[in-house]
């Protein structure tokens, strides 16, 4: 299975912060607005699908929150990675995904490699329908295995991502390989 590079459907719309004094966005309150939006079969249809990388279109979350609509060709993933602070939601649209994660808290910051205790594999397999929200520091992979058909997934995440931790995985080993910010993805 390879990893393919992104392929940017659309140039992305900043969203706007929360209002000063407004709540913040619940992992259950982005997990409900990515179970609506995958709903809406004309904006899920809508999303230009390339054969060879993901595409993405921004949408606007709630309550501030970074939200995605995000196209995966067979065969392509995400690799291991983190949201660092942010906590989130995503919800497969159409397709199938497959989640890989761990259930073991990783530390944030200031390592390299770490050796992974056996047991805190987790894999789920999300069809079109199924979700499931995170907190922070959640440690996953995402996939769509098809060899044949597309899957779309709508995410959120609050606060808006303030980086992304890209990780290699050989065995019980993980590593961490690149720290990515929100101007790397614009």
């Amino acid at each position: 299975m390879s990893v393919s590079p992104s392929v940017p459907a659309s140039s992305s719309v900043s969203t706007p912060p929360a209002a000063p004094g407004a709540p913040t966005p619940t992992q259950a309150e982005l997990l409900e607005f990515v179970r609506r939006t995958a709903a809406d079969t004309e904006l899920i249809a809508s999303l230009p699908l390339d054969p060879e990388g993901r595409t993405w279109v921004r949408l606007e979350g709630p309550g501030g929150s970074e939200a995605w609509l995000i196209g995966w060709p067979p065969g392509t993933g995400t690799g291991w990675h983190d949201h660092a602070e942010s906590v989130g939601a995503f919800l497969t649209a159409s397709g199938e995904l497959k989640e890989n994660s761990l259930v073991a808290r990783l530390p944030t910051d200031g390592w390299q490699t770490l050796e992974l205790t056996e047991g805190i594999d987790r894999e789920r397999r999300l069809s079109a329908g199924q979700g499931r929200a995170f907190g922070r520091h959640h440690v996953h992979e995402v996939l769509n295995e098809s060899t044949e058909e597309h899957a779309v997934s709508v995410h959120a995440y609050y606060p808006p991502l303030p980086r992304i931790r890209r990780y290699s995985r050989t065995g019980q080993v993980l590593r961490l390989e690149q720290v990515e910010r929100p101007e790397d993805w614009q």
